[in-house]
């Protein structure tokens, strides 16, 4: 009887198995639309870009193996060199002035007070307008002898400024575009995590005499910090992507002064039709914003973890 109960209880053993593998082939099936979007929007895409990019490929021409000799272009091309620059330039004032100005805001709006929810509207409202469309609208107020802006300065006893058709002035004024047009997301980020904070450690530095300020340096920054990296990352994302709003109020211009590696990405694929240099920028553009991503993905986990 136990020699019988022992095989009975081995085969069944060995029966769940061959069940499991059963169900997997028959339920393989449910993954492969999905796993054929992936390789379709994701993988080919990504493959057939390391091939271009290892070819001296022009649109409406040949192409033919060059192996590494477009990496190795760019390391000398002094212009692609200069575009990685500007767009860290950008990308940092474009994250740092939101990030301080949206935690300000964030603050602000926490308070009480009245027409508190007709101010908060009202400060988002920017976010909710296309880049195209903001653009074409700070083009004209960047306008230097028509533009409300020089109007504005002019009126207060300030000398009227060249803006977007300066070098020198260039990236500061479109930084400036994206300072207003982004803070309010900065905003809504950090003002939800300022609601969903507890009462109790509050109520505690009141007792122990704890001033606004200390309150503020060791409570609400240390709580707030997993707000602060999601708003970091979405917002250093969003900086090394843009395109839209530079392309339509300069194109790079003046010159090259404010031609980020997206600019220099579009015009070598679309203006000088050089795919295969393009697919180079391309793929070396994704192992900047990898490294960045790596680094900011750590940053958020030691926060997490702290």
């Amino acid at each position: 009887m136990e020699g019988t109960a022992s095989l009975a209880g081995t085969a069944a053993a060995g029966a769940a198995p061959r069940r499991r593998r059963n169900y997997a082939r028959h339920y393989w099936w449910f993954v492969v639309p999905c796993g054929a979007v992936v390789l379709g929007t994701i993988v080919f895409p990504w493959v057939f870009t390391l091939y271009m990019s290892v070819h001296e490929w022009r649109l409406g021409g040949g192409r033919s193996w060059v192996g590494f000799a477009n990496y190795a272009k760019l390391v000398e091309d002094e212009r692609f060199l200069l575009s990685i620059l500007r767009t860290l330039y950008f990308t940092a004032l474009s994250v740092l002035l939101p990030m301080v100005l949206g935690l300000l805001a964030a603050l602000a709006f926490h308070r009480k007070f009245p027409l508190r929810g007709l101010a908060r509207t009202i400060f988002i409202l920017p976010m909710m307008a296309t880049p195209v469309a903001v653009a074409l609208v700070w083009t004209m107020m960047f306008h230097p002898q028509l533009g409300v802006l020089n109007w504005l300065l002019q009126q207060v006893g300030l000398p009227p400024s060249m803006w977007v058709y300066a070098p020198e002035t260039v990236i500061p004024t479109l930084v400036l575009i994206e300072v207003w047009h982004w803070t309010p997301l900065v905003m809504l980020i950090l003002l939800g995590g300022l609601a969903s904070l507890p009462i109790d450690p509050y109520e505690a530095a009141k007792i122990d005499g704890a001033t606004p300020w200390q309150a503020f340096r060791h409570i609400t920054l240390p709580l707030l910090a997993p707000f602060l990296v999601v708003a970091l990352i979405i917002r250093t994302i969003d900086a090394l992507k843009a395109f839209d709003t530079i392309y339509v109020i300069t194109q790079g211009g003046p010159g090259t002064a404010s031609e980020t590696i997206n600019i220099f990405l579009y015009l070598q694929a679309f203006a000088y039709y050089n795919l295969g240099y393009a697919s180079a920028v391309v793929v070396v553009f994704f192992t900047i914003i990898i490294a960045l991503a790596m680094v900011l993905l750590w940053t958020r986990a030691r926060v997490k973890d702290a």
